[in-house]
């Protein structure tokens, strides 16, 4: 099988919530492929983010719905610089975003703290010292 990820859909209890706070926090763009049911932001070159109802992403699984408490993975945004962390913590303070955990040195190297999104998804922000060294 071919080494690579195409889409990351996130089962959302409320789509327009999600939306907004995708827009709002973010500020991301949805791609023109998105619908009344499905929100489509491009992330990266060849990822795209997904935002499918809950309910409609767990029949279309073929499983229950009824599943809570931590989603078990995190999705991470990396930035340039500590400041940059900061910057963006500051922002998410001033917009009411739920901070998991504010922003910190970690044992790995780096800096970084985490958000949740409406459904409880978190979101690592992060500044990578070594990720330059890896492109």
């Amino acid at each position: 099988m071919d080494q690579h990820l195409n889409y990351i859909t996130l089962g959302v209890a409320d789509l327009a919530a999600s939306r907004r706070f995708y827009r709002e926090t973010f500020d991301w763009q949805e791609r023109g492929d998105s619908n009344d049911n499905i929100a489509f932001y491009q992330a990266g070159s060849a990822l795209i983010l997904a935002l499918f109802p809950r309910a409609a992403l767990a029949t279309d699984a073929g499983i229950a719905a009824d599943g809570n408490g931590f989603p078990c993975f995190t999705l991470a945004h990396n930035v340039a610089s500590r400041e940059a962390v900061d910057v963006l913590f500051a922002e998410f303070r001033a917009q009411g975003v739920t901070i998991v955990k504010p922003p910190q040195a970690v044992y790995w190297g780096g800096y970084s703290g985490y958000i949740s999104d409406p459904d409880g998804f978190l979101w690592e922000i992060a500044h990578n010292p070594y990720l330059e060294k890896l492109r």
